[in-house]
């Protein structure tokens, strides 16, 4: 259920002459070769990175916000769909995003076409504010970061050939006939060229539908992204009349597509056109209505307001098999447990533990002998074997015992148990022996049914680890049949959930639970898109575990989606809050809260670059570097971290000065990061770009401006670092067997053919 995309990019270089001048429009300065232009260009020359002025210049490109609306658009107008494909950090792809998508001579090229743009990485936190108005890319303006997200995988099955390559410009025509695949090339004439001709080579569009003398209203139909953001622009500037006027429009079909337009109406501080908007919504039939209402649940609801929501999933899941698992989750969490009394099991556990603490191991030795004695002279005996097998356990579980010797007694533990229940036992003891055993062996399986059947007692001490792990595998089980139903698309009870989530909650609360069940948990309803139920779950945890890096990692992916950046309870300053809130003896010696503040700066800062923000996030930067020299000095341990990032953090300043022409300071912040510390030099930060990068356009830009004295110092630098940092990313070595630059023909694919690509880039 969770996804992890990767992108794999191969850059060829090349020695052909210069195209930047040609394409022209850019406020980069003159980039000829020397000695009558027949000198060959570097990449940095090539595909020169954009500037701080040129990333601040709109996206002049009008992409579709999914394949669907574009498949739609293009039988509307008869024109073909023109996919593009982009990656972070890799030279081309920062060339086109930020220089040539924002160029109006080029986006006029693509004006013919029905264009979306799929890229895999997120440059704003948040698809939506407070208000639900949408926070657009600022890498590609008129998509949200998680549409041009989502829309990859599916154009990944229907058109990559397996192969993630980017930048990559693809012709489709009628939805599917793919008609050129451009990438690999050696320069942007290459696609501009393909481009151009693609159109000039194909008879001219014939619209079916014609909007231009449509109402605003009637308008509402309307998949177009032009269409769209007007509809939305209206509501959010419009009078009261236009805004129920659109929302009625929009109610008027259960195949309800914009879904946006009921986001900005559902948050409306207008009761009525709330509760317009909420009829909508609960009357829709309409697949596109998933994320909104699993946003909606993602708040604390009473079930008057939770039920309806998820009568629509159940409705919607009659076409949608999201939907049908979204509503049996959503059943499940606010039913209750049927295979373990929550109730009981808690009670128990707050009581105070028995007193004894732990068995002296020549004690347990002696007693394992003796009842082995008496199981030998009455084998058939189960109360003997039983009692055989927990005194084994315990044994094999004690923290005194040698590491070798603990998996035969634990093997012996288990057989003991196995004949106890054959001879007739039964209950907790012999099913939690049998479960534990199966999971301190490391075959989880085999425990699966004796763990279901010993959940539903409650044993005289639920405080010990045999009870913590069978309660474990317990919710491990009914995790993996949930699982195994969705794999095979069959129905299960939806019980099954409740029982997980209770026994997750009671390991949330075992004195032997750990952070790592916690994060299970919330990982698990996270999968589920149970996203309220895996926040209470997180937040009820920090109390027990302030210091564990898997919640905090959990914490700060919360912050960025769910809140403002730079807002009271954003990411940067809940970990301020912390900082102010904690008790200074705590925060003292080894304490890491210094260094997760650090970070929550460091991720700040990334996330300013992506928008362009520049000063705020020069002003992040700094304040992860405070915070990771405070961390340094709470906690010396980590010092080899705090030195890891504080470089990166340099490196950060150095790319925001070299993107601003600021040469000098670009310089200085780099020799600064690779004395702090050189192995952070190769290392990849949050946009795809490593210092060494860095420095290599930095290094052309010096070139070109005859900054001979930077020039050698940075070089000197770069010269005394471990040659392994500055090997290049794999994703830009030249891969075997890609061929020669060039472009796949125009003629569509013939019977699902597969051809050989060369393509340019």
């Amino acid at each position: 259920m969770l996804r992890i995309l990767t992108c794999f990019l191969v850059l060829l270089c090349t020695s052909q002459p210069s195209v930047a001048q040609a394409q022209g429009g850019s406020s980069q300065p003159a980039r000829a070769p020397q000695q009558g232009g027949t000198a060959p260009l570097s990449r940095e020359q090539m595909w020169y990175a954009p500037t701080a002025e040129d990333w601040a210049k709109p996206c002049l490109i009008s992409w579709q916000r999914n394949y669907e609306d574009a498949m739609r658009v293009a039988e509307e107008t008869g024109k073909p769909i023109l996919v593009c494909i982009n990656m972070d950090g890799e030279i081309a792809s920062e060339h086109y995003a930020g220089i040539r998508y924002r160029q109006p001579e080029i986006a006029r090229l693509y004006e013919p076409y029905v264009t979306v743009i799929a890229s895999v990485y997120r440059h704003n936190p948040r698809d939506y504010d407070d208000a639900g108005n949408r926070i657009l890319c600022p890498r590609f303006g008129s998509v949200t970061c998680g549409e041009h997200i989502r829309i990859e995988p599916g154009l990944f099955n229907k058109f990559l050939d397996d192969t993630r390559v980017a930048p990559r410009h693809i012709m489709v025509e009628n939805g599917t006939e793919e008609q050129y695949d451009v990438y690999y090339a050696f320069d942007t004439d290459s696609v501009f060229n393909t481009i151009k001709e693609g159109i000039d080579n194909r008879p001219p569009a014939q619209p079916t539908v014609d909007r231009g003398d449509q109402s605003l209203v009637q308008r509402v139909d309307s998949r177009d992204v032009l269409d769209r953001t007007a509809i939305e622009q209206a509501y959010v500037e419009g009078d009261r009349v236009l805004k129920r006027s659109l929302l009625l429009k929009a109610a008027e079909a259960t195949s309800l597509t914009q879904v946006d337009l009921l986001r900005l109406a559902l948050f409306d501080g207008d009761p009525e056109l709330s509760q317009l908007a909420w009829k909508a919504l609960i009357k829709t039939s309409s697949p596109e209505a998933i994320d909104l209402i699993t946003e909606v649940l993602r708040f604390p609801l009473e079930e008057d307001e939770q039920g309806p929501l998820v009568d629509a999933l159940e409705r919607i899941g009659q076409v949608s098999p999201r939907a049908a698992r979204l509503a049996s989750v959503h059943r499940g969490l606010s039913g209750p447990a049927l295979g373990i009394d929550q109730l009981a099991w808690t009670r128990a556990l707050e009581l105070p533990p028995a007193e004894g603490g732990l068995t002296a191991i020549h004690l347990l030795r002696e007693r394992a002998e003796i009842v082995t004695a008496r199981v030998l002279e009455g084998p058939d005996d189960a109360a003997q074997q039983l009692e055989l097998a927990l005194i084994l356990y315990d044994l094999a579980v004690h923290p005194d015992l040698t590491p070798k010797l603990a998996g035969t007694i634990m093997g012996d533990a288990r057989a003991a148990a196995l004949q106890a229940k054959a001879k007739g036992a039964t209950g907790w003891d012999v099913n939690s022996v049998i479960a534990a055993t199966a999971k301190g062996r490391w075959r989880n399986r085999g425990g699966y049914e004796a763990a279901i059947d010993a959940v539903r007692d409650v044993p005289r001490d639920v405080h010990n680890l045999r009870a913590r792990e069978t309660l474990a595998l317990f919710a491990e089980a009914r995790q993996r049949a949930i699982f195994r139903a969705l794999v095979r698309k069959t129905d299960w009870p939806t019980s099954w959930l409740a029982d997980a989530h209770a026994a997750f909650e009671l390991l949330a609360i075992h004195p032997l639970g750990t952070d790592q069940d916690v994060v299970e948990h919330h990982d698990y309803l996270k999968a589920l898109e149970a996203r309220g139920y895996a926040n209470r779950s997180l937040d009820r945890s920090f109390e027990r575990f302030p210091d564990s890096a898997l919640l905090h990692d959990r914490l700060r992916a919360r912050l960025l989606d769910e809140k403002e950046l730079d807002s009271l309870v954003g990411l940067e300053a809940t970990y301020e809050a912390m900082l102010r809130d904690q008790d200074p003896e705590t925060l003292g010696e080894n304490s890491n809260l210094h260094w997760y503040a650090g970070y929550a700066s460091f991720i700040a800062a990334e996330f300013h670059r992506r928008a362009g923000s520049s000063s705020q996030a020069q002003a992040a930067y700094g304040r992860a570097i405070g915070h990771y020299e405070d961390s340094l000095t709470a906690n010396p341990a980590r010092s080899d971290s705090c030195d890891h990032y504080i470089a990166l953090a340099h490196a950060g300043r150095a790319r925001l000065h070299l993107e601003f022409r600021d040469y000098e300071e670009a310089v200085e912040q780099l020799l600064v990061c690779f004395e702090r510390e050189p192995l952070a030099a190769d290392n990849l930060d949050g946009l795809g770009i490593t210092p060494v990068m860095t420095a290599t356009t930095l290094q052309s830009r010096l070139e070109e401006n005859s900054l001979d004295d930077l020039l050698a110092r940075l070089s000197t630098a770069l010269a005394a670092l471990p040659p392994e940092v500055l090997e290049p990313p794999d994703f830009e070595r030249v891969a075997p067997g890609t061929g020669e630059a060039g472009r796949r023909g125009l003629s569509p694919r013939g019977g699902g053919e597969r051809r050989q690509r060369r393509g340019g880039r």
